[in-house]
């Protein structure tokens, strides 16, 4: 029997689902799972579309959303807007 690796960009099939494995990694992750997970999202959507839409060329934008990789907060923003996603600030209860 053959197996393949487990990659979650295959599930990220819908805007729901985008959302709720961005949310979940924002709220649980490090900054390194979280560009991780930008990069999935983005490999889900496609990268040459996040590549036109945020002006950005495909390989900087692999490079960019590597794991490791600490791009700069102007890509993260502009491949968020494009992977339909915004920034939100709420309050934190003690």
């Amino acid at each position: 029997m053959e197996t393949s690796k487990f990659d979650i960009a295959d599930y990220l099939d819908s805007n729901e689902m985008i959302a709720e494995y961005l949310n979940e990694v924002l709220e649980k992750g490090n900054n390194s799972e979280i560009i991780a997970a930008i990069g999935n999202i983005a490999k889900a959507i496609g990268m040459t579309k996040i590549a036109e839409e945020t002006g950005l060329s495909r390989p900087s934008l692999y490079k960019a959303l590597s794991e490791g990789a600490k791009p700069q907060f102007s890509t993260v923003m502009k491949v968020l807007k494009v992977i339909g996603g915004q920034v939100r600030v709420n309050p934190i209860t003690a």
